[in-house]
């Protein structure tokens, strides 16, 4: 009798859900939309009632596709952006809507705390250094900003680990928010020199768990939504980029990911821990194994704002026009939510330079695949300056179903790029975390065998160079435009 495991991914415009059989594979998948919330400038907020309502619909949905009955659903797990922060009551309800991981309206706690910090190397002792990514800032502007909000917290959470609560497990942060939110160190103990600055209370930080590990069963009243039994298992995922890299092949020590989500992720794959301030640290699924990565403010959630502005024409019409546009033409810098890795500015601004009445939106829309490109360029150089080596690269996620946005990947980063077929993303790394924690598939390796990877794309050598020659355009532009971006910042903060 086949076994089956569901993995859900929250991502930052949409919820994917999967059902997996453990021996064939996937066998349904469902989306919905998740609206992205920008009250002011630099914030980025999701409703986590829409998320619970997109879960409950699509694991019905998938469980009704399949034909299959619940009862032979053997474990739920869930992926998502990391480290969002929900504050949550006792009774485990939102305080208010998600703090998403790219929000930039903690600059001012920022800036406090780094004050206060500065004799501690938080890098050597987090993985992370102090950016708009922490919660430490996020915790310390919602005090300021929303008391009432703070009074009634009991818990800070992250949106899979919130997703799992709500249906029906115990409190708990999986290990790579508690590394990437700056509250725990390395070996996941808490900070007590962070929370202190930052005002947190020790007992506000749930329990953490591991990729893998049961977080509790599935509630009768949660069952009763989604249309499963309840007691099914409930198992501890991971980070959205991290299962996407699970799923994907990065393994062994040089493979590594370009993942063109609603923001941009890069990450490698290595056998020994490595920090630098301009990096994020993660811990693979793998026990023993560590993804260190860039994760850039924006991705896929620039295009669709940029689709949105000239009116929802279809992606696939923009790149056909955009294709026939020439490289580099004009450039964009994609700083639209500040950015993160490897620059970590929350101030900075989006940019378009070069224009002339000749550009149409087609050359427009090419700049911003191109700045894409160049920022997960800027993360593969510091990769590379820190003495990692870049061997094997795959490329995955909704922008990777784009030819044209692969081909200037491809080509910005001057190497061939391996495509995940049919590839969900983090959902297929949660359904097997899923599978692996309840015994379903036997182990980390057997995994391997739900992977799939297209014919290479090959860049060609003349772009090769043109885009070599931009990118270092591209680099003296952001320098340049750096300070105009900090004053705006502080004129409309103000």
């Amino acid at each position: 009798m086949s076994r089956y495991t569901i993995g859900i991914d929250l991502g930052t415009t949409g919820t994917k859900t999967i059902l997996l059989d453990t021996e064939a594979g996937i066998v349904a998948q469902a989306s919905r939309e998740s609206a992205l919330y920008s009250p002011r400038p630099g914030f980025a907020e999701a409703d986590p009632a829409q998320w619970l309502r997109n879960v409950q619909e699509s694991i019905r949905q998938v469980v009704v596709e399949a034909g299959i009955s619940p009862r032979d659903v053997v474990a739920i797990s869930a992926s998502g952006m990391v480290p969002a922060v929900i504050p949550v009551d006792r009774a485990g309800r939102p305080l208010r809507r998600a703090i998403l991981q790219n929000d930039a309206r903690a600059t001012v706690e920022i800036g406090e705390l780094t004050e206060l910090l500065a004799v501690i190397d938080l890098v050597a002792l987090t993985g992370s250094a102090l950016t708009q990514q922490s919660v430490a800032p996020t915790a310390a502007w919602i005090q300021a900003n929303e008391p009432d909000v703070w009074a009634k917290t009991t818990h800070l959470m992250g949106s899979y680990d919130w997703i799992l609560l709500a249906l029906g497990a115990q409190p708990h942060v999986e290990l790579n928010w508690a590394l990437e939110s700056g509250l725990f160190g390395l070996d996941t103990q808490p900070l007590a020199s962070v929370l202190d600055a930052a005002k947190v209370e020790r007992d506000i930080l749930p329990a953490v768990l591991s990729p893998g590990d049961r977080a509790g069963v599935l509630s009768a009243t949660a069952a009763n939504d989604c249309g499963l039994i309840a007691g099914t298992a409930l198992i501890v995922g991971g980070a959205d980029h991290v299962l996407s890299a699970f799923a994907a092949g990065v393994e062994k020590e040089g493979d590594w990911l370009v993942k063109l989500g609603g923001a941009g992720d890069i990450l490698v794959a290595s056998d020994r821990v490595i920090v630098d301030p301009r990096l994020y640290l993660d811990a693979h699924p793998v026990p023993g194994r560590w993804l260190p990565n860039g994760c850039m403010a924006t991705s896929g959630s620039l295009i669709r704002w940029y689709q949105s502005l000239i009116g929802g024409t279809d992606l696939l019409r923009l790149d056909e026009e955009a294709a026939l546009r020439p490289p580099a033409d004009l450039l964009c810098l994609p700083y639209f939510l500040g950015e993160k890795s490897p620059i970590n500015d929350p101030d900075l601004r989006g940019t378009f330079a070069g224009l002339h009445l000749g550009h149409t939106r087609a050359d427009l829309y090419r700049s911003v695949l191109e700045a894409i490109a160049f920022g997960f360029r800027h993360n593969a150089d510091v990769f590379r300056e820190i003495g990692m080596k870049l061997d094997r690269v795959m490329i995955t996620n909704g922008g990777s179903k784009s030819t044209l946005w692969k081909q200037i990947h491809a080509e910005v980063l001057g190497t061939e790029m391996y495509p995940v077929l049919d590839h969900p993303g983090a959902s297929l790394g949660a359904a097997l975390i899923a599978a692996v924690g309840v015994g379903a598939i036997s182990n980390w390796e057997d995994t391997k065998r739900f992977l799939r990877l297209g014919e290479p794309v090959v860049p060609d050598p003349a772009k090769v160079l043109i885009y070599g020659q931009a990118y270092q355009e591209w680099l003296a532009l952001g320098s340049a435009v750096a300070p105009i971006s900090h004053s705006i910042a502080r004129r409309t903060r103000s």
